[in-house]
């Protein structure tokens, strides 16, 4: 079993050698993964290039939904998303939030800055920045955003308990969060559990459904709320490098299943301490 601080070598690896690749091999591979399939078609993402504010440059078609679709993004809104990449969900958020708003991009991996800078530097937005830092500890103050979205990114995350609670730090009292992520029902098979590809393709890290909505409840949330779900269906050719053929026919025949979910939530407004009898239940 890799340590934490392995798995997040092992990702900000092979996320580098993502951003220095072209759009058109990260969209053939799983999760951008380089665990490729021969059938060319992204296996996770959704379709960004309707949306308002969509720059081709920025989509290396890694995410697993439309976070920013369903995030209620305002005129004038601070948004946060983390693991930002190329900027592509930045870019969408900034569309919805205007040139009064402002969008901070957090990302771990130093290529994945200097690409996400370098595409708003081209685009001539200035209410737009990129940190380099770890969404367990983000470089921002306490109660900052109005809205934090991500779009497959915590299950890329060890400590996903950690990140929760920090997104709840960063939200203003009454703020929300709109995250799209993978999650399972029931058990990976043991090969695939320990297959270092399988994790940075956004698979084996994810956790269950229910223990992921249950880490949202417990870090002290409301109004959790599933605004997406959809199957994920990795091609037999992919499978093939880690299943044996039983394996692969007993994974297939049993009632475990890989979904994409965008989930919403609110940080509770700030509540007045009680004064006394007189205010108290």
């Amino acid at each position: 079993m890799q340590t934490e601080q392995e798995l997040k070598n092992l990702v900000k690896q092979k996320y580098t050698e993502i951003a220095l690749q072209d759009k058109d091999a990260n969209q053939t591979s799983c999760c951008g993964s380089g665990c490729c399939s021969t059938e060319v078609y992204n296996i996770m993402t959704d379709d960004y290039s309707n949306m308002k504010g969509y720059a081709a440059d920025a989509d290396l078609g890694l995410g697993c939904g439309l976070p920013t679709q369903f995030a209620k993004i305002r005129q004038g809104d601070t948004v946060i998303d983390l693991g930002s990449g190329a900027g592509n969900d930045v870019f969408i958020a900034r569309a919805e939030t205007g040139e009064n708003g402002k969008v901070i991009g957090i990302d771990f991996t130093p290529a994945m800055i200097e690409k996400a800078k370098a595409n708003a530097a081209k685009l001539g937005y200035t209410n737009v920045e990129f940190r380099q830092g770890d969404i367990e500890q983000m470089p921002v103050d306490d109660n900052t955003a109005d809205v934090v979205v991500s779009n497959c990114v915590l299950n890329l995350e060890p400590n996903k308990k950690a990140v929760i609670n920090e997104i709840y730090r960063v939200l203003k009292p009454g703020a929300h969060f709109s995250i799209s992520d993978i999650v399972l029902q029931g058990d990976l098979p043991k090969p695939l559990q320990e297959a270092a590809e399988m994790y940075a393709g956004c698979v084996s890290g994810a956790i269950q459904k229910n223990d992921y909505l249950n880490l949202i409840t417990e870090a002290g949330y409301v109004n959790v709320t599933l605004q997406k779900e959809k199957p994920i269906i990795i091609p037999d050719d992919i499978l093939q490098q880690y299943l044996s053929e039983e394996e692969l026919t007993q994974f297939k025949n049993s009632n475990m299943g890989i979904y994409s979910v965008t989930v919403y939530a609110d940080k509770p407004n700030a509540i007045k301490a009680c004064c006394g009898p007189e205010c108290c239940n």
